[in-house]
């Protein structure tokens, strides 16, 4: 530990910065002014546990944003003296508001004390804090003062004393983290990451912009690039001036157009507020209030939307109403596409002769698997635009601390609750966003049961297996319970796995919640369509691809000539007994012909591999038609519809073909339309999926362990469903 140490004590006006100054420095101190500025410079200094502490007092400010000489001197300060220790001053019963300095702080990436002043006016206004997960949150040790009484200035001292010496270790062996006798020796909290997530439409350009500042030569001791980033995107003048590029300058400038075309916010509102839901989170889940003292319009929303008793229910209608409107809505556009599909199929079918293979892969396995999947469009575009709306407005954060409750119980928390919500759109970016999570433990236990998060490309199997075996009055309802089923099957999952092979403590974690405000058309437009046209170019690549496969392994070998020839025989034998009958003559040709194309179906590589599969897969009551297209659906879950669709399409006998959903109908019942719904959630996620998982993970072992572990899930959970629906005769 070095003998001498610098302290910056900073803080907002009236927030007894200077009392405890002076507590701390009594006559030893002196006043004098800034270079180039009229701003008051005060130093002083005492001894604390044989360290010499050189105390500056930096002038009082709300920000670092430099906006006035304040900041500016505040902030120059910190960033080109580089003192050991900054101390942040907060009036503790006015948090929220001084929180934002420290956020700041936070973000700067300085070695931090925070200093909770005027602790015995908060305890009188209703206040109790949680310090340790305070901490936590922030990155930094937490002392309580009473700045007028000189309550607390050893503690705070200790608290400075130990933080340079935390410092001093890392510093003494980065690469290996520091000296570990000597970190053993220091019990502070947590390390911060110092990063705040300012949303997709931020993040981006923070993100290009750090890469240019890197490549520009930016990235160095004094400035962390990020940070530098996010002053640029606050249009910050003193950064600015600095910047000499005007290239450079020029895609700042674009970057801010961005996102105020996205938002309808200037990036300083969007990225003040995101701090403010920063600490408005972190208030939520470490202050507790005795008396009602916050009176803001979210406030007064979440006292309804977050209620511990309400929250719960609230978020269930709102997924229902999700789910309603989905359906609903989506249903006259998703007819339309349909006969669209049917009249191309129809218009193509003219163009060659009735047994033209190519007839066949046209209109069976392009426009059928392809046209199959891009049915579901408008369920999948109104699902996204709804989900857009809820994130603009703020309410999915507080799904997340809604949920932070429950994920609490089973050993994680609320923030492994985000990456299950990307879910519900792709479970490859899901599992990407647990990167957010510290613990490795957490990252492992969310990325595994992300997949029975509901994913976009299960819908159209939702959209096409509930029309066709439950009434309209339960079609919300039954895409409700599906995706309550995946979220209450994640939950238990991830409650095992904590308690067994991956059991540990878990981390706390600040939980963001931004204020509400009415999102742009522009932004929910924009969000919705990027989510659908991902969906349709991977129905015109990955989908397509895999369904000329698929209409190949349905199509060949085909019949043998030796059966060729027995059902033509047949047709001969039909036609010349019923001359006189030409009605029940072409009812027993079509009769002839369906026999044909089943044969032909089973005789092909898709029936055969159905065919030794089928026994395994009776006990859920599938037959080996669908044990085909599961196969199908391990590529992408889509694939299922294609292939089914596929597989119905196989020598069908009249132009005005029933539709997909009606086939299904008339073959099977609605307890195996359930619990096709069923295995699809639960069973192997895509291949995508597991790739992502083992990248993640860094190992073949969890990849593998998830894929085996939800197939086998799905196998008795669905075989447990059926055999028991049987039994108790529901759905037959």
């Amino acid at each position: 530990m070095r003998p001498k140490i610098t302290v910056a004590l900073a803080g907002n006006p009236n927030s007894g910065k200077t009392t405890i100054f002076n507590n701390l420095t009594g006559t030893r101190q002196h006043v004098g002014n800034y270079p180039g500025v009229t701003v008051e410079r005060k130093e002083g200094r005492c001894r604390h546990a044989g360290v010499d502490i050189h105390l500056v007092d930096l002038p009082g400010t709300y920000s670092l944003t430099a906006y006035s000489a304040e900041e500016v001197v505040a902030r120059n300060f910190i960033i080109d003296e580089k003192p050991d220790v900054v101390v942040d001053i907060i009036d503790a019963s006015n948090l929220e508001r001084n929180l934002y300095l420290a956020v700041q702080l936070m973000e700067l990436g300085v070695p931090l004390v925070l200093v909770f002043n005027m602790s015995d006016q908060a305890r009188a206004r209703g206040y109790q804090f949680d310090l340790d997960k305070l901490s936590r949150f922030f990155g930094a040790r937490i002392v309580e003062t009473v700045g007028h009484k000189g309550h607390g200035m050893q503690q705070l001292l200790e608290a400075v004393v130990a933080t340079a010496r935390e410092q001093d270790c890392a510093e003494a062996q980065p690469k290996s983290g520091g000296n570990l006798a000597c970190r053993a020796s220091i019990r502070g909290p947590q390390a911060s990451d110092g990063r705040i997530d300012y949303g997709p439409d931020i993040e981006a350009e923070l993100e290009k912009l750090t890469d240019l500042l890197r490549q520009s030569g930016f990235s160095g001791p004094k400035y962390n690039p990020r940070w530098l980033a996010l002053k640029l995107l606050e249009n910050d003048k003193e950064i600015r001036s600095q910047i000499k590029s005007p290239r450079l300058l020029e895609r700042v400038d674009q970057s801010r157009e961005r996102i105020e075309k996205r938002t309808g916010e200037n990036p300083e509102s969007v990225i003040a507020g995101r701090r403010y839901g920063f600490i408005s989170g972190a208030c939520q889940q470490a202050v507790r209030s005795t008396i009602e003292i916050r009176h803001t319009i979210s406030d007064r929303i979440d006292a309804v939307m977050t209620n511990r008793v309400l929250g719960l229910p609230v978020f269930l209608a709102m997924m229902y109403l999700v789910f309603y409107l989905t359906f609903t809505i989506g249903d006259p556009p998703m007819d339309w596409i349909e006969e669209f599909f049917g009249w191309l199929g129809s218009s193509v079918d003219t163009l060659w002769p009735a047994d033209s293979v190519l007839k066949s892969l046209v209109t069976d396995g392009i426009i059928g698997g392809v046209g199959g999947v891009v049915i579901f469009l408008p369920n999948i575009l109104l699902l996204f635009l709804a989900i857009a709306i809820l994130e603009d407005t703020g309410y999915m954060a507080r799904a997340a601390f809604i949920m932070d409750r429950l994920m609490h119980k089973i050993g994680l928390h609320g923030k492994s609750f985000i990456p299950m919500l990307i879910g519900f759109g792709c479970s490859v970016p899901a599992i990407m966003a647990t990167r957010t999570l510290e613990n490795r433990r957490d990252r492992l236990v969310t990325m595994l049961v992300v997949p029975l998060m509901s994913c976009g490309a299960r819908l159209p199997i939702y959209a096409l297996i509930i029309p066709a075996f439950f009434p309209k009055a339960w079609h919300a309802p039954m895409l409700w319970i599906i995706y309550m089923i995946g979220i209450l099957l994640a939950i238990a999952s991830a409650k095992l796995l904590r308690s067994t092979i991956l059991r540990g403590e878990s981390v706390p974690f600040v939980m963001e919640l931004p204020p509400y405000r009415l999102p742009t058309v522009r932004s929910v437009l924009l969000h919705m369509w990027e989510r659908g046209w991902l969906y349709l170019r991977k129905a015109g690549t990955v989908i397509l691809g895999i369904s000329i496969v698929l209409w190949a392994m349905t199509n060949f070998p085909g019949l043998s000539p030796k059966q060729q020839a027995e059902f033509e025989k047949q047709r001969q034998m039909v036609e010349n007994s019923f001359r006189s009958e030409p009605q029940k003559a072409a009812a027993l040709l079509e009769e002839i012909d369906n026999r044909r194309a089943e044969a032909a179906l089973e005789s092909s590589i898709a029936g055969r591999i159905g065919r030794l599969m089928e026994p395994l897969l009776r006990p859920m009551g599938f037959d080996w038609k669908i044990g085909t297209a599961l196969i199908g659906a391990f590529a992408a879950k889509e694939v299922f519809v294609a292939q089914m669709g596929i597989v119905y399409a196989v020598g069908e006998a009249d132009e005005e073909s029933e539709s997909l959903r009606s086939k299904l109908q008339n073959n099977y019942s609605p307890l195996v339309g359930f619990c096709i719904m069923l295995f699809c959630l639960v069973s192997a996620p895509c291949m995508a999926t597991i790739a992502i998982t083992r990248r993640e993970s860094n190992s073949w072992k969890w990849a593998l362990f998830q894929l085996g572990g939800l197939t086998a899930l799905a196998y008795v959970l669905t075989a447990c469903v059926y055999l028991g629906g049987r039994l108790l005769g529901l759905g037959i």
